[in-house]
């Protein structure tokens, strides 16, 4: 396994619609197991594949944040949402591309996804709460869509503003 860099908004490969993929190799089962590494290590719940600069639509994800909890590590390659609910519920998002960023974000209360699993095998789950949340956040990101296109223009662009800062300064280091 191994950390991999994941990419800072603006960055133009964050904005570009994933590939689906065709085949669950083995190199996918690195890829998968790399993501995992570099979101546990971040650290985060969630990552997709374009975070990475991977443009394949696959996220990993795992929303278990307590100390004691047990990890739920998912890898959900191919995911869709096929149903939403009418109720809304509204988090606090952030994101590993755009990091020390939160802002609310409103989105359905509870989905149901299916994907392909690692196993080659096709699934379906309804999420709720956090899990819903989340599937929905790194979904986006497969669709070239951040969490603050969401937000009114202005402040998309304050973040986009210190996200260039911030990306300055790194170059610098």
């Amino acid at each position: 396994m191994a950390l991999r860099n994941i990419l800072i908004h603006p960055d133009p490969r964050l904005k570009k619609v994933a590939t689906p993929v065709t085949d669950v190799t083995d190199d996918l089962r690195r890829l998968a197991d790399d993501m995992l590494e570099t979101m546990y290590d971040a650290p985060g719940i969630g990552l997709a594949a374009p975070q990475i600069a991977v443009m394949q639509r696959m996220l990993v994800m795992d929303c278990a944040k307590d100390e004691d909890a047990t990890p739920e590590p998912m890898v959900l390659i191919n995911p869709a949402v096929t149903w939403v609910s009418e109720a809304k519920n509204t988090y606090e998002e952030g994101c590993l591309s755009i990091p020390e960023q939160y802002a609310e974000v409103e989105r359905p209360a509870e989905v149901e996804v299916t994907w392909r699993g690692l196993d080659g095998k096709d699934h379906r789950e309804r999420f709720d709460g956090l899990w819903a949340t989340c599937v929905q956040h790194e979904i986006d990101h497969l669709d070239g869509k951040l969490f603050i296109d969401y937000l009114g223009r202005m402040k998309r662009q304050m973040i986009t503003r210190k996200m260039q800062k911030l990306k300055r300064e790194m170059a610098r280091d």
